[in-house]
């Protein structure tokens, strides 16, 4: 209990909450109430109190916090209070946190009461642990230790806190907020590893974090999920979100059928509004002021008040809501009722208990829901187990028919591969014969050169890849580092959070040194006159002169403690620093290690590519060698064989001209049978040069002379067989007509075939 021979305005030591603290003049000068009936405000918003002047200490202390606070509190009861609750309320307020327990208990109903009328912002951190319970969790302790882990969410982590209230001004993008929040979520999802990290937590942690420092919201955060029912909601089956919709459904059917009538008939589920609602209890939704007000009544009463809140939401907006479609519904959760709510949420919190809320009827809607799930779940076993009994004959005949129509298929795609090969092949062996050999060598010759172009691209695509490589390296060399970026980060946070306990340490240290300063001034008043009458010190007085020296001692070596324990949390922060540092470079140095064996697999491959195609372009360039050379010994063939017909045909000129004068002894029926030949001749002359002449203005010039050479040939053989032929009848008319003058008849003449 207080002295009250202490006077208000010197330093007042206050114990609250099992924390001591030391006060001094908060009250102000010539205030002289007795201070016995002042309660202390808590040791978060006493610390915003005395680093009130220096605004960079209060952001690197306190974090969200940017106001300064004073605890006024009175000692009148409760009961008389409520009535001046306007004027009041931080004295009202700040008994209630001293007797919390008592309040708790005895006056419950004023309490609520309260609450609904809203806390006031610096009483929020203190009266939502009491309301939690979440003063002295042993979990606290274990909250620095977590943060030196590694949490397998840290990804997704990272990635939303980007989306958590992005306008808020202690959220912005590279903040202290943004950091305190990302040690929060990640410690929980170490502590709760089932639940992990889920979208949507980290605005109820973001909220706590504006009104207490990240280890009492880390408490109050694991209290939420383990007493609220916000664990169940955040588990990965999410039963109880769907247990929720099933129970804010039927309060809509019940409550608003119209609404419900509308909603069924734009297939408008629950799940597509209000699923965000029980999620981050507003906080997402309506504006930052409104939710806030909607979760102190949370933290007191559970997810009673979203129920409420939302019902009261419908029943306001009902006539405008049933006018519009889904798209329209949707643009008016998102849009028009937020700017309703703008103006205060007295209206709506007013609304919401006005609501016919049974927390019987939730109980029994919440077996319903567990017994449908479990029938739900008990369908799909028996679906299972009657399945398998007739599966086996079933999969029995299904395998047959199935081996059945394989084989079928598989004869029938036979059937249809030698078809299409035989085709194939009766074409391929058209076109050989169809094609002349010259059109062989000329597609020969364009197959080269094709293959020479595909082998100039790869090549140029493998030198543009090279220096695609070399451009990508230099690029990446001349590109800053971001681990300087990273170590200046982490070395401003050391910064931060070492001046912070500095300037700590230096006010505790100022208030020491005045604390020694007023007991030395009373001491030397004390003693003045006694050293006038008295030349000696007595007893007392030099007890009191080594009282004052061991507190100046005592304040030396607490001045040394607090600065070997700065130095120590110097080097723990460097240490971890340097191990960040460390174990992003082996990071870099893995990457870099996977990137060059990437690139060396891909030099390999295209080296062995260019390898295959030199060696496919060697093969086709021996075939062209081949072919060509065969094309030249075929060519040397002919010429030699066209010389040996020109030859013969010289010597059946010969002969020829031999016969005409043998012939010419002879009677007029030979003359007459040569000039029929002669004209038979001449004929098929006249027709071979015409089928010439119709191929050679088709083909090209080399083509032409291919078959001027054939027609060449084919003349030439049949002039020596015709020519022969002649020669021989010549032969045989001029023997049978020296016969024939030996004898008186004369034979038949010879019958020509």
């Amino acid at each position: 209990s207080p002295d009250p021979s202490i006077d208000p305005d010197e330093v007042i030591m206050v114990v609250v909450q099992g924390f001591t603290i030391y006060v001094h003049c908060i009250f102000g000068r010539g205030n002289k109430q007795k201070y016995s009936d002042w309660m202390c405000c808590p040791v978060h918003l006493l610390e915003e109190m005395l680093l009130e002047t220096d605004s960079k200490s209060l952001r690197s202390v306190n974090g969200s916090r940017r106001n300064s606070v004073s605890s006024l509190v009175s000692s009148s009861s409760a009961s008389s209070n409520l009535s001046h609750l306007e004027e009041d309320s931080w004295i009202l307020w700040g008994r209630i946190v001293n007797e919390w327990e008592e309040v708790r208990k005895k006056k419950e109903k004023q309490l609520k009461d309260l609450v609904r009328k809203g806390i006031p912002h610096h009483f929020r951190a203190i009266v939502w642990q009491l309301l939690c319970n979440a003063q002295n969790m042993p979990i606290k302790d274990q909250y620095s230790e977590l943060l030196k882990m590694t949490s397998p969410c840290e990804k997704l982590i990272r990635r939303d806190i980007a989306r958590t209230y992005p306008e808020h001004e202690f959220f912005k993008e590279d903040s202290l907020g943004q950091e305190v929040l990302f040690n929060v979520m990640k410690a929980y999802s170490l502590v709760d590893r089932e639940v992990g990290y889920c979208q949507g937590s980290a605005f109820i942690v973001g909220l706590l974090l504006m009104q207490m420092p990240e280890e009492e919201a880390f408490c109050v955060f694991v209290k939420l999920m383990q007493d609220y029912r916000l664990r169940e909601l955040f588990k990965p089956s999410m039963a109880e979100l769907g247990l929720c919709m099933y129970q804010f459904e039927f309060m809509i059917q019940e409550l608003l059928p119209d609404l419900h009538i509308h909603f069924q008939a734009q297939s408008f589920h629950t799940s597509m509004y209000a699923s965000s609602w029980f999620l981050t209890i507003f906080l997402t939704s309506f504006p930052l002021p409104v939710a806030t007000r909607i979760f102190d009544i949370f933290m007191l009463e559970g997810l009673e008040i979203v129920f409420r809140v939302g019902l009261a939401i419908l029943q306001l907006n009902q006539a405008e809501l049933i006018q519009l479609d889904m798209e329209g519904m949707l643009q008016h959760f998102q849009k028009v009722i937020p700017h309703q709510l703008e103006s205060g949420p007295d209206k709506v919190i007013l609304a919401a208990y006005n609501v016919k809320y049974n927390a019987k009827k939730m109980k029994k809607l919440e077996k319903e829901y567990t017994t449908i799930k479990t029938k739900e779940m008990e369908e799909q076993v028996e679906i299972k187990v009657s399945g398998e009994a007739g599966q086996v004959t079933r999969a029995q005949e299904a395998e047959e028919t199935y081996l059945v129509v394989r084989e079928l298929a598989t004869v029938r795609q036979q059937s249809e591969e030698a078809t299409a090969q035989l085709e194939l092949a009766q074409s391929t062996i058209r076109e050989l014969q169809q094609r002349p050999l010259l059109e062989s060598i000329l597609q020969l010759e364009r197959e080269l050169v094709q293959a020479r172009l595909k082998e100039a691209e790869s090549q140029c695509a493998l030198k543009e890849m090279q220096d695609k490589i070399l451009d990508i390296e230099k690029r990446n060399t001349s590109l800053p580092d971001d681990t300087n970026v990273v170590r200046l980060q982490e070395e401003l946070i050391a910064g931060k959070l070492r001046e912070a306990e500095a300037v700590t340490g230096q006010k505790e240290l100022r208030q020491q040194v005045r604390d020694l300063d007023e007991h030395w001034q009373r001491h030397l008043a004390r003693t003045a006159g006694r050293w006038k009458d008295i030349p000696k010190k007595n007893a007392m007085s030099e007890l009191q002169d080594e009282l004052m020296s061991v507190r100046l001692r005592e304040a030396e070596a607490q001045a040394e403690l607090r600065e070997s324990r700065q130095r120590m949390m110097e080097l723990e922060t460097q240490n971890q620093i340097h191990g960040n540092q460390l174990r992003r470079a082996e990071q870099e140095g893995r990457g870099f290690q996977e990137r060059v064996t990437v690139l060396t697999a891909q030099n390999k491959s295209l080296y062995v590519q260019l390898q295959e195609i030199k060696r496919k372009q060697a093969e086709i360039e021996c075939k062209n060698k081949e072919e060509v050379m065969a094309v030249r010994l075929r060519e040397a063939d002919n010429i030699a064989a066209m010389a040996e017909l020109q030859q013969q045909i010289s010597e059946l000129e010969i002969q020829k001209e031999e016969g005409k004068v043998q012939g010419q002894l002879n009677n007029t029926d030979s003359s007459q049978y040569i000039r029929d030949l002669k004209d038979q001749i001449a004929e098929l002359k006249h027709e071979v040069s015409s089928y010439n002449r119709g191929i050679l203005n088709q083909g090209n010039n080399k083509h032409r002379l291919y078959l001027l050479f054939s027609e060449t040939i084919l003349l030439a053989i049949f002039l020596m067989f015709l020519l022969r032929f002649v020669y021989f009848e010549a032969n045989c008319r001029s023997v049978n007509y020296a016969h024939n003058c030996r004898t008186p008849t004369p034979p038949p003449p010879p019958e020509i075939k």
